[in-house]
C-alpha cells in the first residue's frame, strides 16, 4: 500500500505527541496540587476567568489563526508581512478585549474585587497570544518540533514557579498572573527561535491586513459558537450558583479530559490517510473512517466505565476530601467524551466529503441547546445539572443532528459499521 507519511511528517508528529504527553503529565500534577491549595471557591474563580478569556479569544485572533498557515503557504513571498501583520492586528485587538473584559466584570459582578483582579491578571495572556501567532510559521514549515519543545520548556519553568507559589503560600492573584507569564515566555522563546532560524523580517502591510481580516471574519462566528458551547456552563454556574460549583465542575472536567491528547493523536494520525484514500479508493476510505469511529468509541467507552466506577477514589486521590462533591458530577460528565470524540472523527469525514458547510449549523444547535439546558438544569441541580446539560448537548449535536439532516445520514452508517466488534478485531 502507498505510504502516506514521509519521514519529515512522522518526525514532526512524534515531537508534538511526545511533548504533549510530558506536558499533560506535568499539568495533571500541578493542577491537582493547585486545586487542593486554592480550594473549590478560588479554583472555580480562576476557571471562571479562563472561560471569559476563552470567549474573547476568537474576537482577539479575528479568525486569522484559522487561515494563517494557508496564507503563509500560498504567499511565500509575503511571509514576513503575513506573520508581522497578523501579530500586530491581534495585539491591538487583545488590548480592546482586555478592556472589554474588565468592563463586563464590573457590570456583571459589581463590588467583587477579587473577581475583577483575577480576571484582569489572567486576561493579560491575550497580548502574548497575539505574539504567539508566530508558531503558525513553524507549522507551515513542518518545524512544529521547535514550537513543541519551546512550549514544553516554558511549561516546566512555569510549573516550577507554581510549585514555588504553593510552597510560599501565595494568594490567588499570583496564580492568575502565572498564566500570563507562561504565554509571555512562550512568545519570547518563539521569537528567539524564529530569529535563529532566520525567519523573514516581520513587517506590517495594510493590503495584507485587509486580506487577512476579509478571510478571517468568516471563522469568527463559528469559533465563537464553539467557545460558547465549551465555556457557557462554567460562566452560567458562576452567575447562578457561585465560585465553588465552578471549581467542582472544573475538577470533574479536568479528570474527564485527562486522556484527551491520546484520542487527539489517534485522530490526527489518521486524518491525512483518510484524506488521501478519499481520492484514490472510496471503499477503503469508508472502511478506514468506520474503523476510526470504532476505535475511539470503544476506547472512550472503556475509559468512561473505568472512571465512572472508580470516580470516588480517583477524586479523593487527586483533589482530596474538599472536592467530594465532584464524584457525582464526574460520573455524568465522563460519558460526554464518547460523543465528543464521535464529533471529532465526524469532523474529519466532513472535510473529506467537503461538507464543512454544516459545521456552523452543528455549532449553532449545540450552542443553543447547551444554553437552554443549562438554564433549566443549573438552578435545579447546580454543577450536576451542568454535567447533564453537557451530555445531552453532545448527544444532540453529534448523533441526533446526523439523523435530522439528510446529507449527514451516511455518517451514522459508518458509525454503526465501526461498532461491529468482529470487523474491528479482524
Amino acid at each position: 500500500m502507498r505510504v502516506f507519511f514521509n519521514n519529515k511528517t512522522v518526525k514532526n508528529a512524534s515531537w508534538i505527541i511526545g511533548c504533549r504527553i510530558l506536558q499533560a503529565i506535568c499539568a495533571l500534577l500541578i493542577n491537582m496540587f493547585t486545586a487542593r491549595y486554592l480550594g473549590p471557591s478560588n479554583f472555580g474563580l480562576i476557571n471562571y476567568a479562563a472561560s471569559l478569556v476563552a470567549f474573547l479569544s476568537p474576537l482577539m485572533t479575528l479568525g486569522i489563526s484559522s487561515i494563517l498557515v494557508n496564507e503563509i503557504v500560498t504567499h511565500p513571498d509575503q511571509e514576513g508581512e503575513v506573520v508581522g501583520t497578523s501579530m500586530l492586528l491581534c495585539i491591538v485587538s487583545s488590548i480592546f478585549c482586555i478592556v472589554g473584559l474588565g468592563a463586563f466584570v464590573m457590570v456583571a459582578h459589581p463590588g467583587e474585587k477579587d473577581t475583577l483582579i483575577v480576571c484582569f491578571l489572567y486576561s493579560l495572556l491575550l497580548i502574548s497570544k497575539g505574539i504567539e501567532l508566530i508558531q503558525y510559521w513553524f507549522q507551515a514549515k513542518l518545524w512544529s518540533k521547535y514550537v513543541s519543545v519551546s512550549m514544553l520548556i516554558v511549561y516546566l519553568v512555569v510549573s516550577a514557579y507554581k510549585v514555588f507559589l504553593l510552597l510560599t503560600g501565595k494568594s490567588i492573584y499570583w496564580f492568575s498572573l502565572s498564566y500570563a507569564i507562561e504565554y509571555f515566555l512562550i512568545a519570547i522563546a518563539l521569537l528567539v527561535v524564529y530569529k535563529n532560524k532566520k525567519g523573514p523580517q516581520l513587517k506590517f502591510s495594510f493590503n495584507v491586513a485587509k486580506r487577512l481580516i476579509g478571510r478571517g471574519k468568516h471563522f469568527i462566528i463559528a469559533d465563537i459558537m464553539g467557545v460558547v458551547l465549551a465555556q457557557s456552563d462554567k460562566i452560567m454556574l458562576k452567575s447562578m450558583i457561585g465560585n465553588a460549583e465552578v471549581g467542582f465542575y472544573a475538577a470533574a472536567w479536568s479528570i474527564a479530559n485527562i486522556t484527551n491528547f491520546v484520542f487527539a493523536a489517534i485522530i490526527d494520525s489518521m486524518r491525512p490517510v483518510i484524506f488521501n484514500l478519499k481520492r484514490i479508493d472510496e471503499a477503503l476510505y469508508k472502511e478506514k473512517v468506520s474503523k476510526l469511529f470504532g476505535i475511539v468509541i470503544y476506547l472512550s467507552l472503556a475509559q468512561s466505565i473505568f472512571i465512572a466506577c472508580l470516580a470516588k477514589p480517583i477524586v479523593y486521590i487527586m483533589y482530596g476530601k474538599a472536592y467530594s462533591e465532584v464524584t457525582p458530577i464526574l460520573q455524568i460528565v465522563i460519558w460526554y467524551t464518547s460523543f465528543s470524540y464521535i464529533g471529532a472523527v465526524r469532523g474529519v469525514w466532513l472535510l473529506a466529503e467537503e461538507k464543512q458547510k454544516y459545521l456552523w449549523q452543528i455549532s449553532l444547535i449545540g450552542m443553543i441547546a447547551n444554553i437552554v439546558l443549562n438554564f433549566v438544569f443549573i438552578p435545579w441541580l447546580g454543577a450536576i445539572g451542568a454535567a447533564i446539560a453537557t451530555l445531552i448537548t453532545q448527544i444532540l449535536a453529534n448523533v441526533v443532528f446526523n439523523f435530522l439532516v439528510k446529507p449527514m445520514r451516511e455518517v451514522n452508517l459508518l458509525i454503526l459499521k465501526g461498532m461491529d466488534i468482529r470487523k474491528l478485531i479482524k
